[in-house]
């Protein structure tokens, strides 16, 4: 009883901890401007700190809880590898312009650095004073160097000597040694060390990240009986703690953690890139050069410390962040890794949709019916069959496949060079501008063209970012195309962790839009009206304005108008202004906006008819979705890979394409965003101050949570077949 009142206790204790560092005040957004919009970065971070309430949230599993923490985390370092250091870059150029929220890039560097503080002091405490307590209770220890018993000091001393000093190089800073080069993302100590004559000096000491940031240790004899129990030691607590020997006829007097990231986002000029490949992987190795952004300390480093690493790196003081925590939680990745499934999410197994149950030929499958997929509560798999199906019919005469996040070990590419191999026509365009995935996407591109495929690398001034795949087959009635189209990368991976709904057809109209799509993207050809996708530049944003405009029309002459957008961010002002302008027109509008949202919801006789939520849950929300009432006679479902964002609509390429089968019509409208508007567990509803409030339950009921709703129901099977169109002429 003692037992259970003590966890009691602890547990109570771990909800006011949870309690007070959520309700601590955080910085508010200054005052709007006339204009009524929110800043992009700043609602970012409330985006982020949604991620930081999931490993908050005590309804989550332990390690789900610790994973949202990693994630967060590494949120926060791309955050400032890519969008402070556009900031930075604007300010050290001398740009002053407000953006149309009204901020300054300098005013927005100084609200994300108090935001940023407030947010990191809040998950150091909730990973320090909550979740450390309970991974003890779950048999998972993670100690200071400090705390350990002297059995447990000797055998990590016989481990750092036998595993870790071979793979340490001590880096001395004097006139004759000149400071060095700190990667973006690695881990330092600034070592302190004293000569018995001249002084101190100082050394620079990176944490090797090719050892595992979490070291095991020995569990205490006195645990031999008490269960399966497993204990940790950060590294670099046993690397300071064991110095000497790096340093030998000078005393170690002191180190301390320290912590750089820097710019990564890679900028390509046309008129550099003669060869895109090359000039990309030369963009690659410099990435590791670019100038730093943030610094990031232990709180106890002193002043003359940070000062120095601040003049070498070349920062000012305000990007120096100092932190009483660990620095790069987002390693603690490690112990989700671990054997513990009563920790963790249960398992799900994604289902077969019931159109391909027992399917024999996917093609006679597809030939019949549009077959819709919602991963990853749907299986990826068909994807990949139907790729894999290509390469080896021998019907087929080409395949033709737009990559841009396929990941390694993908058995899409490795489909793709089989089918080259066995003599189809295979055009690839592989986006070599991929962030972060660049040298993946090399190696594949280098693969195919020794496969035999076509590969081509799209323009250099637009990423391709479309995800559509094309098959042409020689069948009895002629020839006949075969599309997926998707809402998310060809990545078995990502597909098991990320929301996207897919698309098979041989409709005629959009194979001949594939076709069109493909020459444009890999010839010369000049883009010419599409039969039924919206394809940007220019064409995902006028479509989506003149349905608007439609809808706002309909609205005027008293038929009711309805709009409803799920995407990952809404930062584009032309379509918050039309959404501003329906929305007074009586269009009830609903958004479901994961990330950055500029729009203003609920302002007087402006934005009273729009509701935006996001949800984050298990699984990364990534589907993009535009439904049109369109006065209720020809609702309108478009899915793609366009967000509302300029760079989507105007320097991307981009598509979004029609449901057109009715039965799979009705379900994205009344499942798919029926059930996120239903949300009521995972769901946040942004606020006209730019907060975001959970939702609440009604009194009485359970919270409802869409994804789990969509891991137990899946689409009725009962299809019924669609009218076959006509082929049409086939450029292969």
């Amino acid at each position: 009883m003692a037992e259970i009142k003590n966890k009691h206790h602890r547990g109570e204790k771990d909800k006011k901890v949870i309690r007070q560092v959520s309700e601590e005040p955080r910085p508010n957004i200054p005052k709007r401007p006339a204009g009524a919009y929110f800043n992009r970065e700043i609602n970012w971070l409330e985006f982020n700190w949604r991620v930081l309430e999931e490993a908050m949230d005590e309804r989550n599993p332990l390690l789900e809880r610790v994973k949202f923490l990693s994630i967060y985390n590494s949120n926060q370092d791309e955050f400032f590898m890519i969008r402070v250091s556009g900031l930075r870059e604007q300010v050290d150029s001398g740009f002053t312009e407000p953006s149309e929220d009204g901020l300054t890039p300098e005013e927005q560097l100084e609200i994300i650095r108090s935001k940023v503080q407030s947010q990191t002091e809040i998950a150091n405490r909730v990973w320090k004073e909550v979740l450390l307590g309970r991974l003890k209770q779950g048999g998972i220890h993670v100690h200071n160097y400090a705390d350990l018993s002297e059995i447990q000091k000797t055998k990590l001393r016989q481990y750092f000597e036998r595993e870790i000093f071979p793979v340490l190089t001590p880096l001395a800073v004097d006139p004759g040694h000149p400071f060095p080069h700190i990667s973006n993302l690695s881990l330092n100590l600034a070592v302190v060390v004293r000569g018995a004559k001249d002084g101190d000096h100082f050394a620079r000491l990176k944490i090797p990240g090719v050892l595992p940031r979490l070291i095991s240790v020995e569990s205490p004899p006195e645990e031999a009986l008490s269960g399966r129990q497993r204990h940790f030691v950060w590294l670099e607590q046993v690397i300071a703690a064991n110095l000497g020997p790096l340093f030998p006829g000078m005393k170690v007097t002191k180190s301390y953690p320290f912590r750089v990231i820097r710019d990564v986002d890679l900028e390509i000029r046309e008129d550099e890139a003669g060869d895109l490949l090359q000039t990309i992987q030369d963009s690659i190795n410099r990435r590791r050069f670019g100038s730093v952004v943030c610094l990031q300390v232990g709180s106890k480093m002193p002043q003359h410390l940070r000062d120095l690493l601040a003049t070498n790196l070349e920062i000012e003081a305000s990007e120096v962040y100092p932190t009483d925590g660990t620095l790069g939680l987002s390693d603690v990745m490690q112990l989700y890794g671990l054997d513990g499934p009563q920790l963790k999410d249960p398992p799900f197994r994604p289902r077969m949709p019931g159109a391909l149950q027992n399917a024999t030929n996917i093609f006679k499958v597809i030939r019949a019916h549009d077959v819709l997929l919602h991963h990853p509560y749907d299986t990826f798999a068909p994807v990949v069959e139907f790729i894999q199906a290509a390469a080896n019919d021998p019907e087929v005469l080409a395949i033709k496949q737009t990559i841009y996040r396929v990941g390694s070990n993908s058995p899409i590419v490795e489909a793709l060079a089989q089918a080259a191999t066995n003599g189809k026509q295979v055009s690839v365009l592989v986006e070599l501008k991929a962030r972060f995935d660049e040298e993946n996407n090399i190696e594949w591109a280098r693969a195919l063209e020794k496969a035999g495929a076509h590969v081509v690398y799209g323009k250099i001034e637009l990423k391709t970012h479309c995800k559509i795949a094309l098959v042409v087959r020689k069948e009895p009635d002629g020839i006949r195309r075969y599309v997926h189209l998707g809402t998310g990368n060809y990545n078995a991976k990502t597909a098991s962790l990320y929301t996207d709904l897919g698309l098979f057809t041989s409709r005629a109209a959009l194979g001949a839009d594939a076709t069109m799509l493909f020459n444009t993207l890999t010839g010369y050809a000049v883009q010419a009206p599409y039969r039924k996708l919206l394809v940007s530049p220019l064409g995902i944003r006028q479509g989506i304005m003149e349905r608007i405009a439609r809808e706002t029309q309909h609205a005027r002459e008293g038929r009711e108008g309805r709009l409803i957008f799920k995407v990952n961010a809404l930062v584009d002002f032309d379509c918050i202004d039309a959404l501003y302008l329906a929305a007074q027109a009586g269009v009830k509008i609903d958004l479901i906006v994961r990330g950055s949202s500029s729009l203003v919801p609920g302002l007087s006789g402006k934005s009273e008819n729009i509701r935006v939520i996001s949800i984050v849950g298990r699984f990364l929300e990534h589907s993009r979705v535009y439904y049109f009432r369109n006065g209720g006679e020809n609702e309108e479902v478009y899915l793609g890979s366009a967000d509302l964002m300029q760079r989507n609509l105007d320097r991307r390429v981009e598509t979004l394409f029609p449901i057109e089968d009715l039965h799979l019509k009705r379900y994205v409208i009344d499942t798919v965003l029926a059930t996120y508007l239903k949300d009521t567990a995972k769901a946040r509803l942004l606020l006209p101050d730019g907060t975001y409030q959970r939702l609440a339950a009604a009194e009485g009921e359970a919270p409802f949570n869409s994804q789990e709703y969509f891991m137990q129901h899946g689409l009725d099977t009962d299809l019924a077949p669609i009218v076959e169109e006509q082929a049409v002429p086939v450029e292969v």
